[in-house]
């Protein structure tokens, strides 16, 4: 027996990838003014923004990777592994290299500003190729891309499979170990957590750079590849959709503990344990409540989401550019409206506004309406209209 899912649009994942960019456009504006370290900062911050930020920081790029990998499964389709690799080059490599020496240094020039007399004087030193923070040379928030990319490749020996009739044993004993919501929480966050346990004592938290971040490649490719499996086997999509309610109890559990351990390491409560052992806990609740709120959402969205809407799709069009665009958009905005005499509040707010606004003006009057552009940024040309 084949794959058993229709090939039908999910509109849901539409609809998701659409919230999840919202997400990203509010998360990456609020960089600017809390107590993290970023590209540039306002001068004055607030702890307000990352006691929300914190809980997101965990989910929304494993949502985005897990609607990738379903996505992936779709658009294989009847494709040979040879013309499915080319077309991923096609929409990922090319907007990936366009970002980095078009889209990216930006960035870099911003946050490096006083160093140069002219953006044209900076822009030299990204032919050095040496890598950022030393040199200028970066993908910046396009890793997403890249790694997508790659995940892609890698995973064309498993779409083979999902995809032939030798699967269908593996997709019914996949369905037997997760149709319960406890198990479909837990038995994926084991295994996410297990690559973990053996890959961040190698690849610490201190070497996440273009080189070393192995442990983040495969935390972020289980979230990948899970989208696939899920999306390939209808039984374990209908699960996850009609255990939804528990599996939302079980996430505000995890949610509930990896806060009370958060706010003891902010100094807002204290806990009567070690240091050491209040973060480590709170790393591996991290993982699990990654996983539980993406299969959550997830869960929501087929039973809420799965409705068509006329402009849908031309937005899900433009998604792509967007993010391409938008991280560079809130610097180059950012970096002069932090220095007005403004409230972080209608900093934050103005910031977040301007962004959108630019974003879509440039996808609508210099992408969208040019093939050449379209591909240079990942999205299908349009048709010659009689």
């Amino acid at each position: 027996m084949k794959s058993e899912i229709v090939a039908e649009r999910r509109y849901d994942l539409d609809w998701l990838r659409l919230i999840a960019i919202a997400i990203l456009l509010f998360y990456h504006t609020a960089m600017l003014f809390n107590p993290w370290p970023w590209h540039i900062k306002n001068p004055e911050t607030s702890d307000s923004f990352r006691y929300w930020m914190i809980l997101l920081h965990f989910w929304r790029m494993p949502l985005l990777l897990f609607i990738s990998g379903a996505g992936t499964f779709m658009a294989m389709g009847k494709r040979s592994p040879k013309q499915f690799a080319a077309e991923r080059f096609k929409r990922l490599f090319i907007p990936l290299i366009v970002g980095m020496f078009i889209v990216v240094p930006p960035q870099i020039y911003y946050e490096h500003i006083a160093r140069y007399s002219n953006y044209v004087d900076f822009y030299k030193t990204v032919f050095e190729f040496i890598p950022y923070p030393k040199g200028s040379f970066s993908w910046h928030h396009l890793w997403f891309i890249a790694y997508l990319l790659l995940f892609s490749l890698i995973a064309i020996p498993l779409l083979k499979f999902l995809k032939s009739e030798q699967s269908f044993k593996f997709r019914s004993s996949v369905y037997s170990m997760l149709s319960r919501p406890l198990s479909l929480a837990l038995v994926p966050a084991l295994i996410i957590l297990t690559t973990q346990i053996i890959l961040r004592p190698i690849f610490p938290e201190e070497t996440h750079d273009l080189i070393h971040d192995w442990a983040y490649f495969v935390f972020y490719f289980c979230f990948f590849a899970f989208g696939m499996i899920s999306y390939a086997n209808q039984k374990l999509w209908e699960a996850i959709g009609r255990g939804r309610i528990q599996l939302l109890v079980i996430s505000l559990f995890f949610v509930i503990v990896f806060y009370t351990l958060y706010f003891h390491l902010v100094g807002i409560i204290q806990l009567p344990w070690e240091e050491k052992i209040i973060e480590t806990s709170l790393d591996v609740i991290a993982i699990f409540v990654s996983w539980c709120c993406v299969v959550t959402v997830i869960g929501f969205g087929q039973h809420y989401l799965n409705v068509p809407h006329r402009w849908l799709p031309k937005v899900n069009e433009g998604l792509y550019p967007f993010y391409i665009l938008h991280q560079t958009a809130i610097i180059a905005i950012g970096y002069y409206i932090c220095q007005l005499p403004w409230s972080i509040a209608i900093k934050y707010w103005v910031v977040s506004v301007l962004t959108l606004l630019s974003c879509v003006g440039i996808y609508l009057l210099f992408i969208r309406p040019f093939n050449i552009m379209r591909f240079l940024f990942g999205i299908k040309p349009r048709r010659s209209e009689k």
